[in-house]
């Protein structure tokens, strides 16, 4: 588990932007029971996560005109029990982190796992993220 004086700064550019943290699997359980668009962003102490991944989230859904009505993040490596729970929901997709998902009414509509994330620009995520929330949110 990663030491709280380096994640807290992390999972505050999230929080601090309106995504809820999810720390346990109940509350992941919770989230993605609503109804609506949840985005799920599984955050990261990795150099692509904070170079692209949380820039490119944080892009998207300042710029899209469409939002997630959800907005959520659990931290690889440190929220444990409820990165566990996410990732049962994102199967048949391997474990990845960062990773960013969108639900539909609990259902997996649109998955960025970390080999989409390496090597873009937070742009390229925003512009793949805006597309997402215009297909599938109000």
């Amino acid at each position: 588990m990663y030491p709280e004086e380096i994640v807290i700064p992390m999972k505050e550019e999230l929080t601090e932007n309106g995504f809820s943290e999810l720390l346990t699997a109940a509350d992941v359980e919770k989230a993605l029971a609503e109804k609506g668009t949840t985005l799920v962003m599984i955050n990261s102490v990795c150099g692509c996560s904070a170079g692209t991944a949380r820039p490119g989230v944080l892009m998207a859904v300042h710029n899209s005109p469409k939002k997630p009505d959800q907005l959520t993040t659990s931290f690889a490596g440190f929220d444990i029990d409820a990165v566990k729970k996410v990732r049962e929901h994102l199967l048949p997709y391997p474990p990845s982190s960062p990773a960013i998902a969108l639900f539909k009414d609990g259902k997996l509509v649109h998955m960025i796992e970390r080999h989409h994330i390496e090597g873009r620009s937070a742009q390229m995520i925003a512009e793949n993220l805006i597309g997402a929330f215009d297909t599938y949110c109000n």
